[in-house]
């Protein structure tokens, strides 16, 4: 069991940054990948970036592919995006999800392999 509590959203300027962290419970953070997906009003939820069990792999959206960086610290339980160069077309309510690792595939950039979420923080990015 994986209990998610993210934070560091808010509002925000065009050009700007935020940082969103998201801190997981249990003991076994490390044997998950992770992923971070977003949802705005009336879509349904994108995946946005995930990052391997170790940290050493990561994998972005193309719509935030050099702007945005996952990262994790497995001795913290902790997992960041980084935002960087905001555009409004960015506001959405962020969640964090872990999935046990079940092979190596592009599974993860969809919501159905990840078994728990967080409540999510909302980003919104003004003009």
């Amino acid at each position: 069991q994986v209990q998610l509590v993210e934070s560091g959203g808010g509002l925000v300027q065009a050009g700007g940054s935020l940082r969103l962290s998201c801190v997981a419970s249990g003991r076994t953070f490390g044997a998950y990948v992770m992923g971070w997906f977003r949802q705005a009003p009336g879509k349904e939820r994108e995946f946005v970036a995930r990052i391997n069990r170790s940290g050493g792999v990561t994998h972005y959206a193309d719509s935030v592919k050099s702007r945005f960086i996952i990262s994790r610290d497995n001795a913290k339980n902790t997992v960041q995006l980084q935002m960087n160069s905001l555009k409004p077309e960015d506001t959405a309510v962020y969640y964090c999800a872990a999935a046990l690792f079940a092979g190596y595939s592009d599974r993860y950039d969809y919501t159905s392999a990840y078994g728990y979420w967080g409540q999510g923080t909302q980003v919104t990015v003004s003009s």
